[in-house]
């Protein structure tokens, strides 16, 4: 089993600046890629920003500029979403994806429950 625990979210006005932890844990032998996906209500789930082991970013047009995600170098399981001037349209459950090799042949694909970021004045 691979647990994926996002934190870090919460309420912030326009403009301001948010950093979302994810932590990934487990029987886990190695990590290929790791991401920040959002959903707001009525809208379906999009990508946000994504890291592949190979250190490739991937991110969504709407927060190119304003976000970055990066990994702990110590930790290789942790990644962080640094999000800066954040709007309104921000407002959203952020998940954090995590998948990799349990080993043996053994994949994983899993999703941390999610954390609220509410950007309003």
């Amino acid at each position: 089993q691979v647990q994926v625990v996002e934190s870090g979210g919460g309420l912030v006005q326009p403009g301001g600046s948010l950093r979302l932890s994810c932590v990934a844990s487990g029987s886990i032998f190695s990590i290929n890629y790791m991401g920040w996906y959002r959903q707001a209500p009525g809208k379906q789930r999009e990508l946000v920003a994504g890291l592949n082991s190979g250190g490739t970013t991937k991110y969504g047009d709407s927060v190119k500029g304003r976000f970055t995600i990066s990994r702990e170098n110590a930790r290789k399981n942790t990644v962080f979403l640094s999000m800066n001037n954040l709007k309104p349209d921000d407002t959203a459950v952020y998940y954090c994806n995590v998948a990799g090799s349990r080993g043996s042949g053994r994949s994983f694909d899993d999703w941390g429950q999610g954390t609220q970021v509410t950007v309003s004045s």
